[in-house]
């Protein structure tokens, strides 16, 4: 049994990104947490209405996902920036420290998303092996309509390393999908039910399965 994190600049990028892979740790007995670095507040524009709903998504997709803990740390969505980074890290620090994560999954660290960069820098500052011994593997997933928009240049491409065979998943990812209802689209768009199955069909074919979740690898310390 391992514990496990995953980091969503915005609810719904760790289901895109890692749905079938998180629930395969979830199967095998592994304890898996969830941190979310933004929300949405009525004072940025959002509706009473959005605002209670999008606290409905996320309390959904933790219980059908199988999450044992979220946390929130309530950042404006689409309002992150480098300045904040002072104060996010040891916000995320101290939820590393209680969850003590074998395991970290974090979106890629060149995504269109600035929200998913700022994040990315503020996870990666949090494993140093000599302050967080218990880090073993850190993972960037990939996230539709965010990895493939990033600036076409060698120092910005994704590149998977590490695949993760989720066809015993991929249903049950695809319904958990669909709580988020309103980032959902129609195809040619991106956050599409038919795409996000098109891209694991894919990251699939490359390993030989039905259907794969894709990371690239930048830290794996193997020991006891």
């Amino acid at each position: 049994m391992a514990n496990i994190i995953v980091i969503s600049a915005h609810p719904d990028d760790e289901v895109i990104g890692a749905g079938g892979t998180l629930l395969k740790h979830v199967a095998k007995g592994d304890n898996v947490f969830w941190l979310i670095i933004t929300n949405v507040f009525e004072e940025h524009g959002f509706t009473k209405e959005r605002v209670t709903s999008r606290q409905q998504e996320i309390e959904k997709v933790a219980t059908m996902m199988g999450f044992k803990e979220t946390f929130k740390l309530d950042y404006p969505t689409m309002q992150l920036h480098p300045g904040l980074l002072t104060e996010m890290v040891p916000k995320v620090s101290a939820i590393f420290g209680k969850v003590q994560p074998e395991i970290i999954y974090v979106m890629n660290r060149s995504d269109a998303h600035s929200d998913h960069r700022v994040v990315f820098d503020a996870v990666v500052a949090c494993t140093k092996s000599f302050r967080y011994p218990y880090v073993k593997r850190v993972l960037m997933y990939e996230c539709l309509s965010e990895t493939e928009f990033a600036p076409a240049l060698p120092e910005k491409v994704f590149i998977p390393n590490y695949f993760v065979d989720i066809t015993s998943y991929m249903e049950t990812k695809l319904q958990i999908m669909q709580v988020y209802e309103s980032e959902l689209g129609e195809p040619p768009f991106p956050r599409s039910l038919s795409n996000i199955k098109a891209l694991a069909g894919f990251r699939g074919a490359t390993v030989g399965v039905l259907f794969a979740e894709a990371f690239q690898l930048i830290k794996y310390i193997d020991k006891d």
